[in-house]
């Protein structure tokens, strides 16, 4: 019989976890570095503690329960961080589930010739930057990214200071690629094809891409009453025009890809004044890097015809990442011991494993999200998804270790 994790234990974890900062209505806030994210984190190197098992927090922040054997490694893990009014399973069930495993192992008394390691990775949600502490332990953090980050200098200079992490030092989380033995990663699907086709278990097969940019539409401000309609040059119309022209382009031109503005704001903001400035966050996926480049010439291109000046601000810029052949066939081979049935499909989301894939066979396994629902607190996954996940989870280590 393939070995199994305690699932009461797992419940527990996960109930006592989902109580650090939660919200009234059921869901989570745990922004990088807030209160609510450190008291997760100092829980989960408890629990580990408790359990005998190693702990260590490295120069990223990323905390990790290590249970030691050989002189390479098997990373499984996720992160504890949360977008603000989200949900209890995103990132939260693939730590907890990862704890569980190395407890597992270490209950059985099993001997195994690579050291298990449970990783909870720093600002994986981009309070920050984004795959902070995977793209350190890759190897892999640019220095433009930190100079330019996705919350703000401020904000990243602050946070780091307030955990006593030192900027110059992020790159010393680096691990030497000899060093690892794999990643693994379980996760809700945060998608609607689970469910909606009754399978269990998803298995990655890639990891999407993705270009963000701040944009910055600039025409006159003027008086909303005396300046004629034709004598104006309105950025908030101009940023407007923008947002659906963008849309009918992918949606036309780019099969299978998104784009989405998140946020835009006019200014000065008055009811009687035309504004001036208009500034937007934009973002696009795809599963393809040469299509990426096409879509974001093409999109910058349409910002810079809509009749007034536009500036441009790279945030992001994330390639498609593929996942390993032969973990996805120990996820595969773990699930079909356990009579879960699979699919293989993309990742629509950016993951620690896109990271981790530079520098360590990676993979990656989805358990079934309910409505496709996630960053919501109406994000759910049945228990017995959760559990089925965490043992596949389990079964796969044990094929890669």
């Amino acid at each position: 019989m393939p070995p199994r994790v305690d699932a009461e234990r797992l419940r527990a974890d996960f109930e006592a976890l989902s109580a650090i900062g939660a919200t009234a209505d059921g869901g989570v806030e745990r922004p990088t570095f807030s209160d609510a994210h450190l008291e997760a984190r100092a829980w989960f190197l408890e629990r580990a503690r408790a359990a005998g098992l190693e702990t260590r927090v490295d120069a990223a922040g990323n905390h990790s329960a290590v249970l030691p054997a050989g002189a390479r490694t098997l990373l499984l893990g996720s992160h504890l961080d949360s977008v603000p009014d989200g949900g209890r399973y995103d990132g939260a069930l693939g730590v907890v589930a990862a704890l569980e495993v190395l407890r597992s192992v270490h209950d059985a008394g099993l001997a195994l010739p690579v050291t298990l390691e449970a990783i909870d990775f720093t600002d994986e949600e981009g309070t920050l930057v984004g795959l902070l502490g995977s793209w350190a332990v890759a190897g892999s953090l640019p220095p433009e990214t930190l100079a330019a980050p996705r919350g703000g200098r401020d904000a990243l200079v602050a946070g780091l200071a307030r955990v006593g992490l030192e900027e110059s030092h992020l790159a010393d989380a680096r691990r030497d690629p000899a060093s690892l033995a794999g990643y693994l990663e379980l996760h809700i699907e945060q998608g609607p094809v689970l469910e909606r086709e009754g399978v269990d278990i998803g298995i990655v097969t890639g990891i999407v891409g993705s270009r963000s940019f701040r944009l910055m539409f600039t025409g006159a401000s003027g008086h909303a009453g005396t300046t004629p309609m034709e004598a104006r040059r309105d950025a908030g119309v101009a940023a407007a025009a923008f947002v659906v022209a963008a849309r009918d382009l992918v949606v036309r031109g780019y099969p299978g890809c998104v784009v989405t503005v998140g946020s835009i704001a006019f200014e000065p903001g008055a009811f009687n004044v035309i504004p001036g400035r208009a500034r937007l966050a934009l973002e696009f996926r795809s599963l393809d890097s040469d299509e990426l480049d096409a879509m974001e010439a093409e999109l910058l291109d349409l910002a810079g015809a809509q009749g007034v000046e536009v500036e441009v601000e790279p945030v992001g810029h994330w390639e498609a990442t593929p996942l390993d052949a032969e973990v996805q066939a120990a996820i595969r081979g773990a699930a079909a011991a356990l009579g879960l049935s699979t699919r293989d499909l993309p990742s629509g989301a950016g993951h620690d494993a896109q990271a981790l894939a530079a520098v360590a066979r990676s993979g990656m396994l989805f358990v079934p999200s309910q409505g496709g629902v996630s960053h919501s607190p109406r994000e759910h996954t049945a228990w017995e998804d959760c559990v089925n996940g965490a043992n596949v989870l389990l079964g796969a280590a044990l094929a890669l270790a």
